[in-house]
């Protein structure tokens, strides 16, 4: 695997936290750190967090704990540079929530790597404990433990740690070095992105991209380079890019799987971007980034002409 042409400074991947594992052994931990007014809180309620924004840029509204921080879920994120300490509170009773709670979508590439990092978390935390409530061995309910890193089973006492799945996402360019774009069957017509897939059990990175390729639109490729990786907690997994090659053009599409398919050159790519007869990647995602790897300028430069 060539790492070669590594994208850099990717949304959501350049966290500065320190997660402190060994502190999570402590059984006091949560209730050491929310008696502590200098550790900061971060609220996860539906998927959202404060955000304040402003001039383009955002932070999370962190705050002081409350009293109430200590009868609801939480879990202990980590310690910045500095030493300051956050927890995650994910309470599972959301009220009416105002403009300036945003998705991580939405506020991911507006704040600054350490606010990234603890929302990024946070959100994976929440989604990993909302659904997990109950042993995968046995169906007994599981209660949180190592400062909301562990549930575990009541019943029978087994441990569950939060998962996370890979998934690789990759652009596929043919010989004459035009792009493979492709759009889902739960896309809107002109929403284009690059192939990706989960990884299944005993396969290797590489593996998993040829297999995915060959599955929706039945090419090989060859020449896999690895180019970055992501976090992606919607809800619980890892985005790993490559750019992989092939020597094949004609392709077969799995429907269930793919809508359309089409290579593009990058004039071609642009002029449809000019015309907004295509949709493409924005924000956070990594998808957006390996398509201007290719691109050589940004979809923004490109839309703009």
């Amino acid at each position: 695997m060539t790492t070669h042409g590594i994208l850099e400074d990717l949304a959501l991947a350049t966290g500065v936290l320190d997660r402190s594992a060994h502190e999570r052994r402590d059984p006091r931990l949560l209730e050491t750190l929310l008696a502590d007014p200098a550790t900061r809180v971060i609220e996860i309620r539906d998927g959202r967090a404060p955000v304040r924004v402003e001039d383009g840029h955002g932070a999370l509204r962190l705050r002081e704990p409350r009293s109430s921080d200590r009868d609801v879920l939480a879990a202990a994120l980590g310690r910045d540079p500095d030493g300051r300490a956050y927890v995650a509170v994910l309470p599972t009773a959301d009220g009416e929530l105002d403009d300036s709670w945003l998705t991580l979508r939405r506020a991911g590439a507006l704040l600054d790597p350490l606010d990234a990092g603890l929302f990024t978390t946070a959100l994976a935390l929440a989604n990993w404990h909302g659904r997990h409530g109950r042993c995968s061995m046995c169906g007994s309910p599981t209660e949180p433990t190592e400062a909301g890193w562990v549930r575990r089973c009541l019943r029978d006492g087994s441990e569950h740690y939060p998962r996370t799945d890979p998934a690789v996402i990759m652009s596929v360019v043919d010989p004459d070095d035009r792009l493979l774009v492709a759009r889902s069957p739960q896309w809107p017509v002109g929403r284009f992105s690059v192939l990706a897939g989960f990884v299944e059990p005993g396969e290797s990175l590489e593996q998993a991209v040829a297999r995915e390729v060959a599955e929706e639109v039945s090419i090989g490729v060859d020449d896999v380079t690895y180019l970055g990786n992501q976090p992606w907690p919607f809800p619980s997994s890892v985005m790993i890019g490559f750019a992989a090659r092939t020597s094949q053009i004609d392709l077969t599409l799995d429907p269930q799987e793919i809508a359309e398919a089409h290579w593009v050159t990058r004039d071609e790519y642009r002029a449809r971007l000019r015309s907004r007869d295509i949709q493409t990647p924005t924000g956070i995602s990594i998808a957006k980034r390996i398509i201007e790897r290719w691109l050589g300028e940004t979809v923004e430069e490109a839309a703009e002409g």
